[in-house]
């Protein structure tokens, strides 16, 4: 069993999303929700290529790469031939749908509808030239990272 650890003796979690392809956004997603579900305060950092999770530009585009990806078992010079990055989302995204999974920024609306908490990274915002403007409407603020700091305080804190 977790033990209790947020401020009034509530679990907490805090997932903190540092890549923004299309399968490193669905373990969050998911782990969000499932926690969520249980009654877990939970509260997601986007930083880096996360932002492209909560980037209203970019969040229903997100790609799957097979290159540096051993997990693909194909060969990185089969990777890098035109085409295979396309081939490989289509196949990722063909498996989410089998599998009933909604998409991103479905998935996004349920967490802030479920009472999930999403911030994004002050300082990679900066450095992309983001605004609180370009991000999903149901993200919270920008905040940077003593604050993040401050929230994810006593909880447990996953980095994905």
């Amino acid at each position: 069993m977790f033990a209790q650890n947020g401020d009034n003796g509530e679990r907490k979690l805090c997932i903190i999303c540092s890549k923004g392809t299309l399968d490193m956004a669905y373990p969050g997603l998911i782990l969000a929700n499932a926690a969520l579900m249980e009654g877990i305060d939970v509260t997601m950092f986007f930083t880096f290529w996360g932002l492209d999770i909560i980037n209203k530009k970019k969040m229903k585009h997100l790609k799957c790469t097979p290159l540096g990806n051993p997990a693909m078992g194909m060969p990185n010079l089969l990777a890098v031939m035109p085409g295979a990055t396309h081939l490989v989302t289509k196949m990722m995204e063909k498996e989410i749908e089998k599998l009933d999974f909604p998409p991103v920024d479905e998935f996004l609306q349920m967490i802030a509808d479920a009472g999930g908490e999403m911030y994004g990274c002050k300082m990679s915002m900066d450095m992309m030239k983001l605004t609180q403007d370009d991000l999903f409407e149901g993200v919270a603020g920008v905040v940077g990272a003593m604050e993040f700091m401050e929230m994810s305080e006593n909880a447990q804190v996953l980095f994905i």
